[in-house]
């Protein structure tokens, strides 16, 4: 590019800007900010051809599209400087260098489903990096492998994979519109989980770009950092570009049921035998169960439904047969079973049976709602007294959706360590369990209601799930368990949320931290903290 387009470049980029950037006091400043940007991206399609301000027509949408959680889409939640969708590396490097040089904190986003939006909220200036157009998917049969850029979905990612094979799958999440960015560095599971493991399980390579805008893979980031970023979240670290994961194999058939039973049909017996054999059962079979209040056979009468929903890699026959030694107490019956294969399984979770496969490529299929979602993870089973009281507290629920969606460890997960990557909910853990409350409504004041009845039910189950650390799940992300104040909280207050999810590998995440991020860059409300010494 010559100094005359250059030059047009920087007065057309800053103009768009100068109004809305708010960070800086000297329009000076303002212009070498975006001098920088197109200075250190190299790639054929300028930078500024990928950047938004408030001042865009496209800003709003482009802000918008990916954001789930609708509590914050509000007027009064903090929006972002800048926002960036890269179409190639540079673009990502620059947006890194230059916040950095310039005071701008960044948040990367890839499918937006971060339950407490830190992927595009902040209390500072900031910048979004948004991955949407960073999705290609490069699927390697003979390989048994596939590249897949951050800003994939994982409906992409199957779809892909179908694509070329009918007998591979890849064990990450049931949502298709998650990203794959996000999902696979917090870990990643769906109905594959006790027979493959997490998706962090099965990552080979990854690309990062660093806080020095480096781009780096396995070999050049260490085994440290790969380490860290599979199931420590990629966010403390770096951005994110793009996963090498292993394809597993998958049975031409496969079967899968749902089925639901009421207080009525036995549901509390039947659920307190569940927990004493799903961690149990066959590594094929997953069975998960979600949990929630309904409409009773009578006019103003509310029960329990708890509906079972399964994968089973074989066929209908060799799973009646593991389901009548192991849980007859469901009541399995062959009219309930599906029989079909991998990739319409992927299709039946999502809610999707019977549809084109293209289904997976919509990223805005799921809708929208607000919603506050929690997490535990079990150990020992809830007795009969424990779930009759959480009944009593589902029937207080109104005008909203309540779920309890409880999935079953064991197999696979009780055979890796718990170091083998940040995650370290395996053996021992019998189950875990998100609570889920989603709402319609507008209004702060129905927000603190059903948020509020989520705190209450997280408080009551305090007595029957995991203890010292009390365990959550990062990918369900949830600020009640403690924030970072402005990104730089100590490491004795970081470590009362960090032990609840990564529980004996924070120290070493803490420590991989320091090394690779010294100035903090990389940071958000629950980001990994600086070691202590490092700070003095």
């Amino acid at each position: 590019m010559g100094s005359s387009s250059s030059a047009e470049t920087y007065i057309l980029v800053f103009t768009l800007l100068f109004s809305s950037v708010s960070w800086a006091a000297s329009s000076s400043v303002h212009q070498n900010f975006l001098q920088c940007l197109t200075l250190n991206s190299n790639s054929s399609t300028p930078i500024t051809k990928v950047l938004y301000t408030p001042k865009n027509s496209s800003y709003e949408t482009v802000l918008d599209f990916s954001i789930q959680n609708l509590r914050f889409t509000s007027s009064c939640t903090p929006k972002p400087q800048i926002i960036v969708t890269p179409l190639h590396v540079s673009h990502i490097q620059a947006a890194v260098i230059c916040s950095k040089k310039y005071g701008l904190q960044i948040r990367a986003r890839s499918g937006g489903h971060d339950y407490e939006g830190l992927s595009y909220v902040s209390e500072v200036p900031f910048i979004i990096v948004d991955l949407l157009e960073l999705r290609s998917i490069n699927v390697d049969v003979e390989d048994g492998s596939a590249w897949v850029e951050a800003g994939a979905t994982l409906g992409e990612v199957y779809y892909s994979i179908a694509n070329k094979t009918a007998i591979h799958g890849f064990p990450a999440g049931i949502c298709p519109t998650v990203g794959v960015g996000g999902h696979l560095s917090g870990g990643g599971y769906g109905t594959l989980l006790r027979k493959y493991g997490l998706a962090a399980d099965n990552i080979i390579d990854a690309y990062i770009v660093d806080s020095n805008g480096t781009l780096l893979n396995r070999e050049s980031m260490g085994e440290d950092l790969f380490w860290a970023i599979r199931g420590g979240g990629g966010a403390s670290f770096g951005i994110i570009v793009s996963w090498k994961i292993k394809l597993v194999p998958v049975p031409s058939t496969v079967t899968v049921f749902r089925v639901t039973r009421t207080l009525e049909q036995d549901a509390e017996k039947i659920l307190l035998k569940w927990q004493q054999v799903a961690d149990k059962l066959h590594e094929d079979l997953f069975i998960r169960v979600y949990v929630q209040a309904v409409n009773g056979s009578q006019e103003g009468e509310r029960t329990i439904s708890s509906t079972y929903e399964s994968l089973f890699l074989g066929n209908t026959s060799g799973l009646l047969s593991l389901m009548n030694e192991s849980f007859p107490e469901l009541g399995l019956a062959a009219d309930d079973c599906n029989e079909t294969s991998w990739i319409e399984s992927v299709l039946y979770f999502a809610g999707f049976s019977g549809q084109p496969l293209d289904v997976l490529l919509n990223r805005s299929q799921t809708s929208k709602n607000y919603f506050k979602n929690k997490s535990d993870f079990l150990k020992e089973p809830i007795p009969e007294t424990g779930l009759q009281g959480i009944w009593k507290l589902f029937y207080q629920v109104k005008n909203a959706t309540a779920l309890m969606i409880i999935s079953p460890y064991g197999g696979r997960m009780n055979e890796i360590p718990e170091t083998e990557t940040p995650f370290p909910h395996r053996k021992g853990s019998l189950y875990s369990i998100q609570y889920v409350v989603a709402w319609l409504e507008e209004g702060k004041k129905v927000s603190k209601r059903h948020i509020d009845w989520t705190r209450k039910l997280y408080k009551y189950m305090a007595p029957y799930v995991s203890k010292s650390p009390r365990a959550a799940y990062l990918n369900y992300r949830d600020l009640d368990l403690g924030r970072n104040k402005n990104g730089n909280t100590s490491y004795a207050q970081a470590s009362i949320w960090g032990l609840k999810y990564y529980k004996i590998n924070f120290n070493r995440l803490v420590q991989v931290k320091t090394k690779v991020d010294p100035s903090n860059f990389f940071r958000n409300e629950q980001s990994i903290p600086l070691s202590s010494w490092w700070k003095k």
